[in-house]
This record gives C-alpha cells, structure tokens and sequence, in this order.
C-alpha cells in the first residue's frame, strides 16, 4: 500500500490538523482501497496533508505501549479552505502603507 492517492476521480482535498494536546498521537487513515496514510504527531505538530474527500482521519493517543482511538474525524471536516483574492486586494493603497511604514 501505498501514501500516494492514485490519479483516478482525482477528488483529493487540502486537509490540516493539529496536535493540541500534550501527548503523541499516530494519525491515520484506514478507510480509502489501496491507500494507507500514518504518521506520528508530537505535542504542538502540525500537519497538511491530501487525501479523498471520502478519508476519515483515526487520532490514537497514548503512552508509547498503549494507544487508544480517542477521535476519527472526517477529512472534510479538516478541509482548508484557500481564499483567492483579486491582485488589487493584494497591493496596498500609498496612505495605508505610510501609516505600516512609521
């Protein structure tokens, strides 16, 4: 198996999470045919990640000899969601930059 998602439906989602606890985690996703995802989060780590818009996310937490489920989350759910904006919302108007410039 394999952590790249194969080219076909081509339905994949930008997804974010984030360890906030104190403790480590091991994320994976089990529910996708032919495609198995895993990592190990420390405490404060974050990670984006792709994945079908079908994946669900399994957060393990635990010592390091036991881990237990504690969550799944739907990937959709963690879906970041990117904000295009037009090119004149990227300049900035001559008055607001003297007032970032003093």
């Amino acid at each position: 198996m394999s952590d790249q998602l194969s080219s076909k439906g081509n339905n994949k989602i930008l997804c974010y999470y984030a360890n906030v606890t104190s403790l480590t985690q091991v994320v994976r996703i089990e529910n996708i045919p032919n495609w198995y995802f895993e990592r190990v989060m420390f405490p404060g780590q974050r990670l984006m990640f792709e994945a079908a818009a079908e994946a669900v996310l399994e957060i393990h937490t635990g010592a390091v000899a036991s881990a237990i489920l504690s969550d799944k989350i739907p990937c959709y759910v963690l879906r970041v969601i990117e904000e295009v904006s037009s090119e004149s919302e990227l300049v900035i108007p001559e008055e607001r930059f003297a007032l970032l410039a003093r």
